[in-house]
């Protein structure tokens, strides 16, 4: 899943006070604020009836008459409960969201490249949230048609998606330098995090120009979105930085085609303790003894351990479980069709002056220490 990863943390706070392009909703130190907003099926299958052939159309279909209405300007108000989609959330940040969803009385239907990820998901939420108000799929980002048929399975489902959250990523479960990482790896990393996230874009803001109620569609940002260096995971970081780039692009050139119904923006969870992010405070330190000067060894091990230090101080400091990140999120993503906004909207849990405030409370309090990892 995407998430701000710790290693680049403490360089993101000198950051804090710079000037935005746009207003944000962020998250408050201890009472919500709220301000007001700028204005897949592939290869495989799954068992049961999670799984959907590619459904076909027929040229008196609702939804072909849905679209021509939206092309004629006619338009429907977008009311809850809403139908959204999540990408990657079978499990972490994206699992967290669809719960809160359902919780919140909306439809949702969530996705993954692992269909045994995507069967044990649907099934704990219908349990939990019944039968007909969630469905899930599996789908892989990287690939064009598998996107496709993620569409065509919402629109079978639920006819149209109202929120489409882009939430799969990947940094391969690895921390190194880039020039040890394998082609393997900076592939399944650029592939997942850039072209997924273009795909996704391109097949959701087709889809939404269609629909009457419009859409709006969110991308999740992460470590190095702002521009700051992420030393061990540097390939995760640049494909970062590219979402905040083609979420503006893809803004500006909606207002050029002056679409005005369709809203692309960008939703910073800040860290959460998921898989992700729990491995880089758990990777192993490199072998300092294969480096040839005493000097060169000497500095390796040191600089290892500061950063394997570093990670876990920040994890204990600023990090959230998902569920509390998603309790936060959730209720300001959904504010923004119920308030009729369509202005694009940068929506932040960890700002600057709460991580601040919580490493002060750290510094001077010994205030949480520990509290997922031991520090060395």
């Amino acid at each position: 899943m995407a998430t701000a990863t710790s290693s680049s943390t403490c360089q993101f706070l000198t950051h804090f006070g710079s000037p935005r392009p746009h207003p944000i909703i962020f998250s408050p130190i201890s009472k919500q604020t709220h301000f007001q907003p700028y204005r897949i099926i592939a290869n495989g299958s799954l068992r049961n009836n999670y799984f959907s052939p590619t459904p076909t159309i027929s040229s008196n279909s609702p939804l072909l008459v849905k679209a021509q209405a939206s092309v004629n300007g006619e338009r429907e108000p977008m009311v809850p409960p809403y139908n959204v989609l999540i990408t990657g959330s079978s499990k972490g940040i994206g699992y967290a969201l669809a719960k809160k969803f359902l919780i919140a009385g909306d439809n949702v239907i969530i996705c993954s490249r692992s269909a045994e990820r995507v069967e044990s998901a649907v099934n704990n939420l219908r349990e939990e949230y019944g039968e007909q108000r969630v469905w899930g799929t599996q789908c892989d980002v990287r690939e064009a048609e598998s996107v496709k048929n993620l569409v065509l399975f919402a629109q079978k489902n639920l006819g149209y998606i109202d929120i489409w959250i882009n939430n799969a990523g990947s940094n391969a479960y690895s921390y190194k330098p880039l020039a040890e990482a394998s082609d393997e790896d900076l592939i399944e990393v650029v592939s997942t995090n850039t072209l997924g996230l273009m795909i996704c874009c391109r097949e959701a803001i087709k889809m939404m120009l269609q629909q009457p109620r419009g859409g709006h569609i969110f991308n999740i940002d992460g470590a190095g979105s702002d521009g700051r260096p992420t030393p061990r995971f540097a390939a995760y970081g640049a494909t970062k930085r590219s979402v905040v780039h083609l979420t503006k692009s893809l803004q500006a050139e909606l207002q050029m085609q002056d679409v005005k119904n369709v809203v692309v923006h960008n939703l910073s969870p800040g860290m959460v303790t998921t898989d992700l992010l729990m491995s880089g405070a758990t990777t192993k330190q490199v072998d300092h003894t294969s480096y040839p000067s005493p000097v060169s060894s000497v500095f390796k091990r040191n600089f290892l351990i500061f950063c394997h230090f570093q990670a876990k101080f920040f994890i204990n400091v600023l990090a959230e479980p998902a569920e509390v990140v998603a309790d936060y999120l959730v209720p300001n993503i959904r504010s923004i069709p119920a308030s009729g906004s369509w202005k694009p909207t940068y929506i932040r849990f960890l700002t600057g002056l709460k991580a601040y405030s919580q490493i002060f409370s750290r510094l001077a309090f010994g205030a949480r220490r520990n509290r997922y990892v031991l520090e060395d």
